[in-house]
């Protein structure tokens, strides 16, 4: 039976916290998101003085991906060697394509070899061997790092040229995302773009099992469970064993156990109460508490929803589109030891910090 998500909606107040100094979404006299939000969230508080300027008078490029490490470290990746190839001019303003920040946002340090990044890097996860995974869309590959820049894995020549069967043990087509098993190593890699896979690697790179496929028209149409409308954009892994995948597109979370059985579907609302259907869901985290007890969502609407990972039911949201401090295009979260939410934007060029100054 397809498990769906329980929402109930009630009306709120526009609110505006002057402690926190929190601006809210939901305010405004023509305001319909009152019978589609259970309410504003005030836990989550836009840090304007994080993370510090690169140095050189560099900036950030299109970010396009962000993770955490365990000592909360924060790294971005993002998509400068595309700017400096095809606006030569520009090659002179824009940091390497990997930037490393400590804690409180200081640089730490900054690489990316042109010759060996992938082209449309997209995401980013540290490994439990202290590394780091990046993946390429544009050269269809998933690479190890050291976190000085040593390259020390590649999964080769993709087949981004190639038809896309998800059929491949060795070649991938447009990957996106990826979570590592921190019990063995195992790679989860969402081969999302071409192919429309889950594809499960050993520590090694042997391959070992996939899951999903495209759906067909019909099986799109009906929301049939464990195959993707088109786009895998995230890819998660619980503490209790569970794969969480953004079937983009399909505007829902699947989830699935690590040998692929499907588990059920979740969902989050519009924006706003007058546009119908769901949001496309690109990216999520879980809370850092033992049993990750929340989800948080974030949609190209501007949305980040907080989600009961049990029950599926929305507890609350905040954000909007925008290019102020506290404003957003997400297109990547990550979360570290504090609950701190850091955003990552491709279009907006940056990276946001969300303190996490209260509770749901």
């Amino acid at each position: 039976m397809k498990a769906r998500a329980i929402v109930r909606f009630v009306a709120i107040p526009a609110v505006w916290s002057a402690g926190l100094g929190m601006w809210s979404p939901f305010s405004g006299a023509h305001n319909v998101l009152s019978a589609q939000i259970p309410r504003p969230t005030t836990k989550f508080q836009v840090d304007p003085s994080w993370p510090k300027p690169l140095p050189n008078d560099l900036i950030l490029g299109p970010g396009s991906g962000v993770c955490v490490d365990p000592a909360d470290h924060v790294m971005i990746v993002q998509r400068t060697a595309e700017i400096k190839e095809t606006n030569p001019e520009q090659s002179v303003e824009y940091g390497p394509s990997v930037v490393e920040y400590d804690a409180e946002g200081n640089v730490l340090k900054t690489w990316g070899d042109p010759k060996l990044i992938p082209a449309a890097i997209h995401s980013c996860a540290f490994s439990r061997d202290g590394n780091v995974w990046i993946d390429g869309q544009d050269d269809a590959v998933v690479q190890k790092y050291s976190r000085d820049g040593k390259l020390k894995f590649d999964t080769s020549d993709g087949t981004i040229k190639g038809k896309a069967l998800d059929a491949s043990h060795e070649l991938l087509n447009r990957p996106t995302a990826f979570a590592e098993d921190p019990s063995n190593g195992d790679l989860y890699v969402a081969d999302g773009n071409g192919n429309h896979r889950i594809a499960v690697f050993d520590s090694s790179g042997k391959f070992l099992r996939q899951f999903g496929r495209l759906a067909t028209k019909a099986e799109a149409e009906a929301g049939a469970e464990g195959v993707f409308k088109k786009s895998i954009h995230c890819l998660v892994l619980s503490n209790d064993g569970l794969v969480y995948a953004c079937d983009r597109e399909g505007r829902r979370i699947q989830v699935f156990d690590k040998m692929g059985n499907y588990q059920k579907s979740m969902y989050v609302p519009r924006k706003r109460a007058d546009i119908p259907g769901r949001p496309e869901v690109t990216t999520l985290v879980l809370s850092r508490d033992k049993v990750q007890k929340y989800m948080y969502v974030g949609t190209p609407e501007g949305r980040i929803w907080t989600v009961d990972r049990e029950s599926g039911q929305v507890v609350s949201a905040f954000g909007r589109h925008g290019t102020m401090a506290g404003e957003f295009y997400v297109d990547d979260l990550a979360i570290n030891s504090k609950g701190d939410l850091f955003i990552a934007e491709e279009g907006g060029r940056r990276m946001q910090r969300f303190k996490a100054v209260g509770k749901d």
